[in-house]
This record gives C-alpha cells, structure tokens and sequence, in this order.
C-alpha cells in the first residue's frame, strides 16, 4: 500500500544515515528496536543519498507490515475503505487509530456503507500528540 511505501522512506533514511545507502526494509525491522533519528533526519539522508551518487529514483523493496504497536513517522492522515475482518490492512487501521477501529466499523455497519474495494470510504486522522 501506499501507507507502507512512504513509511519505508523513513527507514531507508535510517539505513543511509548508518551505512551509507539505503537498501530493502524487513517485515519486522521498526519493531527491532527504537529510532532516534527524526523524520527530517531520515528523508535528508536519502536526498543526500541520490545527489551524491547522481540518481533522481530510489529503488529498495519493504516488507514492512504495519500491526497494532507500529509508531508512524510520516503518514498523518489516511482514506482508505472498509476491509475485511482479520485482514492485515485492517491491522493497519486498528495501528492507526490506536485500536479503536470497531467504533469506526460499527458506526459503518449501522449506517448502511459498502466495504471491500469498491465501498465507501474513510478519512482518519491520527492523533496528532503520539
């Protein structure tokens, strides 16, 4: 998703600022252990990264999975639809919103919204004092 995609950004820099290059991110890795580094920080070292090697893309693949736990660093804001039970994009949702996706469901459910692909949406906002 495109959640997991600019959330990898902030671990890439990670990698740039403690080895000099980015390269792919693992499914558990923003769970290892805690990153001091800012996200100012961490975009820097891969704009720095591509001017001092002379290219204009990054290309590293992620694996990261986003569950209850995770701490964001770049996504402030979401829309998304409503997914299945027991789905990982739902784990997603439940990590965005503190656990508190089932409000959010139940208030979908009982007023009549579609899920899956081609249902309603949300906005969510993540509570900016985390």
């Amino acid at each position: 998703t495109s959640v997991r995609t600019l959330e990898s950004l902030y671990y890439a820099g990670v990698k740039c600022i403690e080895n000099g290059f980015p390269e792919d991110i693992s499914q558990w890795e923003p769970y290892e252990r805690d990153y001091s580094y800012t996200v100012e920080e961490s975009l820097e070292a891969i704009v720095k990264y591509l001017r001092d090697n002379g290219l204009n893309e990054l290309k590293i693949g992620t694996r990261i999975i986003i569950v209850p736990g995770y701490k964001f660093r770049i996504v402030d804001i979401l829309v998304t639809n409503f997914h299945q039970p027991q789905s990982t994009l739902l784990l997603l949702i439940s990590a965005f919103v503190d656990g508190d996706w089932r409000r959010i469901y139940d208030y979908a459910l009982g007023h009549d919204f579609r899920f899956l692909s081609y249902g309603d949406s949300s906005i969510l906002f993540r509570n900016a004092e985390r």
